[in-house]
């Protein structure tokens, strides 16, 4: 959904939509798992910048909820997560900071992305928002066993046949700090 300046200056787009799986791309491991629903209003926000000149924000206030599958950190089987999540996020046309002198940025202005000419595409602000939601790291539990690393058995499902060689005798000191340590 493209939202553009010329609705915004009518009146404020109110959105209640579903997303549905594959219609957003979070990457090669993220999968949605059914519709993203999404419920929201973009503003129009007009900052005056001295006498003449007028930035156009785009305000965007909007939940969202649904489900993905996240990859095992461990043992790469699917893990789903429950998203829900709201933002309210102030966009502002590109190039409109293009100020040759450097100078530091305030907390709030943290907050600020910015957008095309053509406009404003919801799902990007979705999909952004739905990344950023998700841990850095999943296990699908926390004693997750992982992959075999010489098979690739998972695990958690069955012990393999794997031959368990002696370790290579350079690590020999790393395993007798173990014994040293104390609980």
């Amino acid at each position: 959904m493209l939202i553009t300046l010329l609705e915004l200056e009518r009146e404020p787009l109110e959105f209640d939509l579903d997303i549905l799986p594959k219609s957003v791309d979070y990457g090669p491991e993220i999968e949605q798992d059914g519709p993203l629903h999404v419920s929201g209003r973009a503003d129009l926000l007009e900052e005056r910048r001295g006498p003449r000149e007028v930035v156009e924000d785009i305000r965007v206030q909007a939940s969202y909820a649904g489900k993905v599958k996240v990859p095992c950190a461990r043992c790469l089987e699917p893990v789903e997560h429950a998203l829900a999540g709201d933002f309210d996020l102030i966009f502002r046309p590109l190039g409109v900071e293009d100020a040759s002198d450097d100078h530091s940025i305030s907390a709030s202005e943290t907050e600020i992305g910015y957008y095309q000419k053509s406009g404003l595409v919801l799902e990007d602000v979705v999909r952004e928002q739905v990344l950023l939601s998700l841990p850095a790291r999943t296990l699908c539990r926390q004693d997750c066993k992982g992959l075999c690393p010489r098979c690739g058995q998972n695990l958690n499902a069955g012990i393999c046949a794997c031959d368990t060689a002696p370790a290579d005798p350079r690590w020999s000191a790393l395993s007798d700090l173990r014994s040293r340590i104390k609980p």
